[in-house]
C-alpha cells in the first residue's frame, strides 16, 4: 500500500508529463480499437448499399429467402408429417437464426398441375388447360380486389371458391363465377372449383410477392390456407406436389455480426430439406447470398487497406510514447541512480514504473474503445480528405474485437514505457554524472547505422513490390494473387524513419557550415544559439525525429488521400471518355421481332443486330445538329465503336476494337490527360486528319503483329468486307481503351501474357462509313461549366430525340465518391492526419516547456549579464527554427518523397489491371496550405507560451536556484 501511495504521489508531482503519456496511450488504444469498430460499421454500410444497388438494378428484393420441398410418391400421411415438421423447424429455428427482423413469413402450398373442364363435362378447348391450386399465408393483407369477392374458407355446396389474377382469366379464357371440374386420374372423388374474385397487388413494390409481375400465379387458383390444409394436405383430395417457405427479411438491418448467422441458417435449411425428401424436386432462392460473398472479398480489401494506412500512424504513436517516457525517466534519472547506489534492485525500480504504467494502460484500455466509437462516428461523416458533411448515421457497435485490439495496443504501449526505465536502471550514480557531463555523446542509432538499415529495407521492399505489381498488371491477375507480405505496410514508416535519421546524421555538419560562414558577423545572441544547438545536439534528437515522423506521416496521409481520390475520378472519366455518352435509335430495315406478351417490335437495338438476323441491315443516319443545340452542350462528337472488328496483316488475322471519329470534334469533346502519350492528343488527331486512310493502333497490336508506322492493315467485320488502312501512329492509351489483359483471362504461368492484351484501331469515321458500313454511333457531349443535368434531360425530351441509353459521368463520379470503400479510405486518412498534427503539437509544446524549465539558471544568467527579454526571445526563436523548423522542413520533404514512392502501392487495394490511366501520385495545394497553417500556428503558439515563460523568470530567483 505504501508503494502505491508513493507511486501516486510521484505521478501527481509529474502530472503534466504523466498526462501527456496517458494521452498517447489513450489515443493509441482508441485508434487501434477504432479499426474493428469502423470495419464493422463501414462494411455494414457497404453491404446494405450493395443490396440496395442489387434491388435497384435487378428489380428483385434482396432480403428474401425461398425454399421449396417437392414430393414424388410419398404417402399422404408422410407428406403431411414432413410438412408439419418443416413448419415447426422454420418457425422455431430458422426465424431467429437469420438474425435480422422478419417482415413476412409465407407458407406456400401447391397441388400437382391438373386439367380442368367446365362443369357438366364441356371441354373448353380441344386440349383442356392445366392449373395448380395454391395457398399463401396472409395473402388478404397484401392484395386488393379488382372484381368479385374473397373466397370462403369452407366448401360452398361442395365447391371450392378461389381467387385468380387478371392475367389468369385471360390465359384460361374464363370468367368469374364459372364452375369447373378438375379432371385428373390422381384426384380422389370429384373436385369442383369456382373463381369468385380477381386480385392485384396492393402495393407495386411489396416484397411479399416473390415475383414482382405475379408470373408464378398466372396459372394458379388461390385457395384459403386453412381450407387447403384440411382438404388437400390432410384430406388428399388433390395430391400436394410441394410446400415452400418464404421469408421476407429487413435487409437494411443486416450487419457484420449477423451475416454469418444468415449464411449458417441458409445451410441448415438446405441440409434439412435435402434430408427429408427423396426426389430432386428442391428449390432454393436467396438473392443476397451472392452479394454477401462479394462483400467478404471487399472486407478483405478494406482490412488490407486499413492496416496499410494505420501502421505508420501507430508507429508514430509508439515513438511519441517512447519520447514522453524517456522525458519522464530523464527527469528521474538522478533518483533512479541514487536508489541503485543505495542497494535497490533493478527489478524493484522497474516494478515501481511498471505499476505506474499498468495503471495508465488499464484506464486507457477501459476507456479507449469508447473513444473509438466516437471517432468512428466522426469518420462516418467524412466526404473526402478533411471534408465533413451531414449524412445518415452509420450503425456503430462496441464489439469484443475493439477491446481485444485495444488490449494489444495497451500492452505494446506498456512495453514501450518500460524500455527507457530498463536502460536507465543500468546506470549507476557515477555513470549518470558522467553522462550529464558528456552532452556530445553519439546516439545508438548513429553508431548502429539504423538509418541506413531502415532505408535499405524500405527501398528493397519497394523494389520487390513494384516488380510483383508489374507482373500482376501484365498477367491480368487478381490482387489476391500477389500474396502480399504484411510487412509491406511498414515500409512507408521505415522509409520515413530512415530518411529522417539519415538527414539528421548530416545535420551537425550543416550547423558547422552555418557557423563557419558567418563567424565574423554573427551577433552574440546568434553566436550563443549556434553554440548551444551545436554542443547540445543530442538533446534535440528525439524532438527532431518525432517532428519529422509526425509531419512526414501527415503529408503522406494527405498525399495518399488525394492520390486515390484523384485516380478514382480519372479512371471513371477515362473509361467513359466524355461527360455524357448518348445512344439513339436509328431507322433501319431490320425485320420485326415478335414477343409472345406484346406487339411486334420493329428495328432492334444496335447491340444485337447481328445476333438476331443473318441479313445485312441498312441504317438511316438521323440529323446530328439537334445534339449540338441541347441546353448546356459546349461540344459534341460522333464516336463509332465496333468491339470485335476483324483485321488482317499479311496472312495473320485477329480481332480488335475499332473506333471511328471525326478528329476535330473528338479532340475538343473527349476527356484525356496529356501525360499518357508522348505528344498531346490533339497532335495525334491532326496526324490522322491529314489522310482519310490513316489509323492509330495500340502498342499492344503493334507488338503482337509486329506493325510499325507506314504499314497497311485491312479492317472490316462480320458481313462487311475489309478495306485497307495505313498506320500513321502507335499509341499506348486512348479514351475508353484499357490495354491491360482482362482480369482472370490468363494465369501466372503464361509465358506469352502480352498476346492476350486487348487491341485498338482508331480511324476516320467518314471513311469507315463510306467504305465499310453505316451503323449507329455514340454521341459524346462536353458540357458548359455549371450546366444543369435536369435541363439537359428536359431539352432531350423537348426535342424528342430517340435516346435508348445515357451514360452520365457526373452521376457516376458522385456515386463513386459516396462508395463506402472510398468513404472508409478518406475517413482513415483524415484520422491519421489529424492525429499526426495533434500529437506533433502536444509533443512540441511538452518538450520545449520542459527544456525551458531545465534551463532556468542559464536564462537567468543571460539576463544578469545584460541580455534583454527581446534578445532572449530572438535566441529562442532562432533555436526553434534551427531545430523544430529544420525538423518540419525535413518532415515535409520526406513525406513528399514517401508519398511519391509508396502511395502507388495502395492500388493493390483495387484491381490494378483495371486502373487506367496508370496510378499517379497527386497533391492538392489546399492540403499543403492546411498543413503549413497548422504548423505555423503550432510554432507561433509554442513561441508565445515560451516567451511568456521567459518573461516570468526573475534573475534573483534563477541565481538563487543555482546556488541551491
Amino acid at each position: 500500500m505504501a508503494l502505491l501511495v508513493m507511486i501516486l504521489r510521484k505521478m501527481v508531482q509529474n502530472k503534466w508529463l504523466v498526462s501527456s503519456l496517458f494521452f498517447g496511450i489513450l489515443l493509441s488504444v482508441a485508434v487501434v480499437g477504432t479499426m474493428p469498430i469502423y470495419s464493422e460499421a463501414i462494411l455494414t454500410r457497404m453491404l446494405v448499399k450493395d443490396l440496395e444497388t442489387f434491388q435497384k438494378d435487378k428489380g428483385i428484393y434482396p432480403g428474401q429467402h425461398w425454399s421449396l420441398m417437392g414430393f414424388y410418391n410419398e404417402a399422404p400421411d408422410q407428406r403431411a408429417s414432413k410438412i408439419d415438421e418443416m413448419d415447426r423447424f422454420m418457425a422455431d429455428n430458422v426465424g431467429p437464426g437469420f438474425g435480422v427482423p422478419i417482415q413476412e413469413f409465407v407458407r406456400e402450398r401447391r397441388t400437382r398441375s391438373v386439367k380442368f373442364v367446365q362443369e357438366g363435362g364441356t371441354v373448353l378447348k380441344k386440349n383442356p388447360p392445366t392449373a395448380t391450386l395454391r395457398s399463401l399465408t396472409g395473402l388478404e393483407q397484401h392484395i386488393r380486389l379488382v372484381d368479385g369477392r374473397l373466397p370462403s374458407g369452407v366448401p360452398v355446396n361442395g365447391i371450392y371458391e378461389t381467387l385468380v389474377t387478371q392475367q389468369a382469366l385471360s390465359n384460361f379464357k374464363i370468367v368469374l363465377n364459372q364452375v369447373f371440374t378438375l379432371n385428373d386420374d390422381s384426384i380422389v372423388g370429384t373436385v369442383k372449383i369456382k373463381p369468385v374474385g380477381v386480385f392485384s397487388k396492393r402495393q407495386d413494390d411489396d416484397p411479399y410477392f416473390r415475383t414482382p409481375s405475379l408470373v408464378d400465379l398466372n396459372t394458379a387458383f388461390i385457395v384459403d390456407e386453412d381450407l387447403f390444409d384440411r382438404e388437400f394436405i390432410r384430406g388428399n383430395k388433390v395430391p400436394v406436389a410441394s410446400s415452400g417457405w418464404y421469408f421476407v427479411l429487413d435487409y437494411s438491418k443486416m450487419e457484420l455480426g449477423n451475416v454469418k448467422g444468415f449464411l449458417e441458417t441458409d445451410k441448415e435449411i438446405r441440409a434439412k430439406i435435402k434430408s427429408m425428401v427423396i426426389s430432386t424436386q428442391i428449390e432454393f432462392g436467396a438473392p443476397a447470398i451472392d452479394t454477401i460473398q462479394k462483400y467478404f472479398e471487399r472486407s478483405k480489401q478494406l482490412s488490407k487497406l486499413m492496416w496499410s494506412l494505420n501502421v505508420p500512424v501507430l508507429i508514430m504513436l509508439g515513438f511519441y510514447m517512447f519520447m514522453v517516457s524517456n522525458l519522464i525517466v530523464d527527469r528521474q534519472k538522478n533518483e533512479i541512480a541514487i536508489l541503485r547506489s543505495r542497494g535497490a534492485a533493478r527489478w524493484q525500480i522497474v516494478a515501481s514504473f511498471a505499476i505506474e504504467g499498468a495503471l495508465l494502460c488499464a484506464v486507457a484500455w477501459i476507456s479507449g474503445p469508447f473513444i473509438g466509437v466516437g471517432l468512428t462516428k466522426v469518420l462516418g461523416a467524412s466526404n473526402g480528405f478533411l471534408e465533413f458533411v451531414q449524412r445518415s448515421r452509420m450503425t456503430v457497435h462496441l464489439n469484443d474485437q475493439a477491446f481485444l485490439y485495444g488490449g494489444v495496443a495497451a500492452a505494446v504501449s506498456f512495453l514501450m514505457m518500460l524500455v527507457p526505465v530498463m536502460l536507465a536502471t543500468r546506470v549507476s550514480i557515477v555513470g549518470h554524472k558522467q553522462q550529464l557531463a558528456r552532452m556530445q555523446r553519439t546516439p545508438f542509432w548513429h553508431k548502429a547505422y539504423l538509418d541506413v538499415l531502415a532505408l535499405a529495407v524500405s527501398l528493397y521492399g519497394l523494389y520487390t513490390f513494384r516488380n510483383r505489381l508489374k507482373d500482376l498488371q501484365s498477367l491480368g491477375l487478381n490482387s489476391d494473387d500477389l500474396n502480399l507480405d504484411p510487412l509491406q505496410f511498414v515500409m512507408p514508416a521505415l522509409f520515413v524513419i530512415g530518411s529522417g535519421l539519415l538527414l539528421l546524421r548530416l545535420y551537425p555538419y550543416a550547423l558547422r557550415l552555418i557557423y563557419w560562414v558567418g563567424r565574423k558577423w554573427w551577433p552574440p545572441s546568434l553566436y550563443a544559439t549556434l553554440i548551444q544547438v551545436g554542443r547540445s545536439n543530442g538533446q534535440y534528437q528525439f524532438l527532431m525525429v518525432f517532428l519529422i515522423m509526425t509531419i512526414a506521416i501527415g503529408v503522406f496521409s494527405a498525399g495518399a488521400a488525394r492520390t486515390i481520390n484523384a485516380n478514382n475520378e480519372d479512371r471513371i472519366r477515362y473509361s467513359h471518355g466524355a461527360e455524357f455518352i448518348l445512344q439513339s435509335q436509328w431507322a433501319n430495315d431490320k425485320p420485326a421481332s415478335w414477343s409472345p406478351s406484346g406487339p411486334p417490335v420493329f428495328g432492334g437495338s444496335p447491340g444485337n443486330d447481328e445476333a438476331s438476323t443473318s441479313k445485312v441491315i441498312h441504317y438511316l443516319e438521323p440529323s446530328f445538329e439537334p445534339y449540338r443545340k441541347l441546353d448546356g452542350v459546349e461540344e459534341a462528337a460522333k464516336v463509332f465503336v465496333k468491339p470485335k472488328a476483324v483485321f488482317s496483316v499479311g496472312n495473320e488475322q485477329g480481332t480488335a476494337t475499332l473506333i471511328g471519329i471525326e478528329s476535330d470534334d473528338f479532340g475538343r469533346t473527349a476527356w484525356f490527360p496529356n501525360h499518357l502519350l508522348d505528344y498531346p492528343l490533339y497532335e495525334y488527331m491532326n496526324l490522322i486528319a491529314s489522310d482519310s486512310r490513316a489509323v492509330l493502333i495500340s502498342r499492344t497490336l503493334a507488338e503482337q503483329r509486329n506493325l510499325k508506322k507506314g504499314d497497311t492493315i485491312n479492317v472490316g467485320w462480320d458481313k462487311v468486307n475489309s478495306q485497307p488502312f495505313v498506320v500513321f501512329g502507335i499509341i499506348d492509351y486512348f479514351p475508353t481503351f484499357n490495354p491491360n489483359p482482362p482480369i482472370g483471362s490468363i494465369n501466372a504461368s503464361d509465358k506469352n501474357a502480352k498476346n492476350n492484351a486487348p487491341m485498338l484501331i482508331v480511324g476516320n469515321l467518314g471513311r469507315i462509313q463510306f467504305q465499310l458500313a453505316l451503323e449507329p454511333y455514340q454521341v459524346w457531349l462536353k458540357m458548359k461549366p455549371g450546366y444543369s443535368t435536369e435541363e439537359l434531360y428536359e431539352s432531350i425530351e423537348k426535342q424528342k430525340l430517340p435516346i435508348t441509353s445515357i451514360v452520365n459521368t457526373k452521376e457516376d463520379l458522385v456515386k463513386a465518391k459516396n462508395d463506402p470503400f472510398l468513404l472508409a479510405l478518406n475517413g482513415i486518412l483524415t484520422l491519421g492526419f489529424i492525429i499526426s498534427i495533434t500529437v506533433s503539437f502536444i509533443g512540441f509544446l511538452l518538450y520545449w516547456i520542459l527544456s525551458l524549465k531545465g534551463r532556468t539558471l542559464q536564462n537567468g544568467i543571460m539576463r544578469a549579464i545584460g541580455l534583454s527579454l527581446r534578445q532572449l526571445i530572438a535566441m529562442l526563436t532562432l533555436e526553434q527554427l534551427l531545430t523544430s523548423g529544420t525538423a518540419i522542413l525535413i518532415g515535409v520533404t520526406v513525406g513528399n518523397l514517401a508519398s511519391r514512392l509508396f502511395v502507388p502501392n495502395f492500388q493493390i487495394a483495387f484491381n490494378p489491371g483495371s486502373l487506367v490511366p496508370p496510378f499517379k501520385v497527386a497533391f492538392a495545394a489546399i492540403d499543403f496550405i492546411r498543413l503549413y497553417s497548422i504548423v505555423g500556428f503550432m510554432l507561433a503558439i509554442g513561441l508565445a507560451i515560451l516567451s511568456f515563460m521567459l518573461s516570468r523568470i526573475r534573475v534573483h530567483q534563477a541565481l538563487k536556484l543555482g546556488e541551491d
